[in-house]
């Protein structure tokens, strides 16, 4: 198995050291669930303090980078080829409700290659998922991903996202959940993209589609299912800029065609 580089460890780091934080905070937040605001500021506070930790965890290591975070939105750096994509905490409302269901996701984008590290890490079940363009991805130190082997869509389970309330695309939505359901073994909502696409890559789900997304949800999934052997694109099959497509589908190459036929349908 190919030992991380040095950059790598250093995104491993920071997203322990961040998620260290979450799992205290975590600890905490069932007791504030009497009150709706309460445990919302408290969990946008965890949110902040993770990305602080990851910015300047991050930006020590290489000063010129630029960042993407959900929370600080773009920074930019003196090197404009790379930009660090960060979520510190993806799986907001798992985490507000006290579902050990998160992940801190950190990727680094290369001007002209793309995404070519990442890491997600749910500090609760300590699953750590990685990847480097070329070399594979892994859980933990030994197990290197890799995407289920299934043909048949009436064997699989897949993941997929509900659209928030008042968010855009919900009719969609339900057309298309309406088609794949049909269809297939079984349907799963977890709550955390990140987590939905390193699942893939690891072969526990079988596929995951979802709309309306953000680069930071889903830049370290992407690379984990493409170097896991998995087939990723746009649910309109663009495959050459999926992290700022907004939606995505990802399974293995022989059921693609097939949940993108359901998809159409809808």
């Amino acid at each position: 198995m190919p030992t991380p580089s040095a950059l790598l460890n250093v995104m491993i780091d920071a997203a322990r050291k961040a998620a260290r934080g979450l799992a205290r905070d975590f600890g905490e937040v069932t007791e504030l669930q009497v009150s709706k605001k309460g445990a919302a500021d408290f969990v946008t506070n965890a949110d902040l303090k993770a990305e602080q930790t990851l910015f300047e965890i991050l930006t020590k290591a290489r000063p010129g980078y630029g960042f993407l975070g959900e929370e600080r939105g773009m920074v930019e750096g003196t090197d404009k080829t790379h930009t660090w994509i960060v979520d510190p905490l993806d799986g907001t409302t798992n985490f507000m409700h006290a579902i050990p269901h998160f992940a801190v996701n950190i990727a680094l984008q290369r001007e002209g290659e793309g995404v070519v590290a990442g890491v997600t890490y749910n500090p609760i079940t300590n699953d750590l998922f990685w990847v480097e363009k070329g070399k594979g991805a892994f859980l933990g130190a030994e197990k290197r991903l890799r995407v289920a082997a299934r043909r048949n869509l009436e064997e699989s389970v897949l993941a997929t996202g509900v659209p928030f309330a008042g968010k855009p695309g919900h009719g969609q939505f339900l057309k298309e959940l309406h088609q794949v359901s049909q269809k297939v073994a079984g349907v799963r909502r977890f709550g955390a993209a990140s987590l939905d696409l390193a699942w893939v890559a690891a072969g526990r789900f079988d596929a995951y589609w979802e709309r309306n997304l953000q680069p930071w949800d889903v830049a370290a999934g992407v690379l984990m299912v493409q170097e896991s052997g998995g087939k990723v694109t746009t649910i309109d099959e663009n495959d050459h800029d999926v992290v700022a497509g907004k939606s995505i589908l990802a399974s293995n190459q022989d059921l693609y065609p097939q949940i993108l036929e359901r998809l159409r349908a809808a």
